[in-house]
């Protein structure tokens, strides 16, 4: 049973702080006009193939972002035969693909394997067809950029700048998730200036690894430099770091329409469950 406007309040407790309700009314009111939709990433869900939408669906999920594969499935998202699969399952539950990921260039690094920008063409051209709007790019791991690397960030700007017009030619946008601070992400996209060209925004990265207002970062950054934001923190939503009622009320506030993806685990083994009391924060948050 779906908890009730009164209990999703009462439950909030330190999470929403001196949080008032007029002010939550209002957060619930203006991320309504703005469209927000919640999604949810297929690794998070522990299904990288098609039935992560049968599942997404029972949770209540409105979309599912979907992973372009690894070298040893051969990329697998790439292939005709795939795509058409992922198409059929969105279609059978009414759910949509808000983007792919290529969590691939975590292993094998845009700024310095050629086989990589090879793979970003590929997937724009499969993220087209299957009519998502954005591509997770992934600088994480081997693939981290670090603010003093500037002969790092240099590459892979180079290397955007030249996958950005068939990008933008595909209607698809490249987002940049990353380690970087708001305004170091900010002067990527200078660089590259294209529109296909935007910032993924993981509230859950910027405030437990960069150490930064993960709000006040989405305003100053605003509605045209983000093209999706991924949600998550360590535990469940509202019992760790991130402010989430204030995370919330900044996605609204610069009037975002389009994904926020959860990137949430399964603290007690049991995904279904795990993932719906996740969603039902969020949505208590708008209620």
């Amino acid at each position: 049973m779906k908890p009730s406007r009164r209990q999703c309040l009462a439950g909030m407790g330190t999470a929403i702080g001196g949080l008032a309700l007029s002010r939550l009314q209002a957060v619930a009111e203006e991320t309504r006009q703005s469209g927000m939709k919640f999604g949810m990433c297929d690794w998070s869900i522990g299904r990288r193939d098609p039935e992560a939408f049968e599942l997404a669906s029972q949770i209540g999920l409105d979309g599912v972002e979907v992973s372009i594969g690894y070298p040893e499935d051969n990329l697998k998202l790439r292939r005709i035969e795939v795509q058409k699969a992922y198409l059929e399952a969105a279609r059978k539950t009414g759910l949509s693909i808000p983007s792919t990921a290529m969590g691939v260039l975590n292993d094998v690094p845009l700024m310095s394997e050629p086989k990589a920008a090879l793979w970003v063409a590929d997937a724009i051209e499969a993220t087209a067809r299957l009519g998502a709007k954005n591509i997770l790019l992934a600088f994480f791991s081997k693939g981290e950029l670090k603010e003093d690397d500037k002969e790092n960030i240099r590459r892979v700007t180079e290397v955007l700048i030249e996958l950005a017009p068939r990008a933008e030619k595909a209607g698809v946008i490249l987002g940049f998730e990353n380690l970087l601070t708001a305004e170091d992400s900010a002067r990527a996209m200078d660089r590259v200036a294209s529109r296909a060209f935007k910032i993924y925004y993981d509230a859950g990265n910027a405030t437990n690894m960069v150490g930064a207002d993960a709000a006040k970062e989405i305003r100053w950054l605003g509605r045209g430099r983000i093209c999706q934001f991924h949600l998550k923190d360590k535990g469940y939503l509202g019992e760790g770091k991130v402010d989430f009622p204030a995370v919330l009320e900044a996605i609204a506030g610069i009037g975002f329409e389009g994904y926020a993806n959860l990137e949430t685990g399964a603290p007690s083994g049991n995904w279904e469950s795990d993932l719906k009391r996740n969603l039902d924060y969020l949505r208590g948050l708008m209620t």
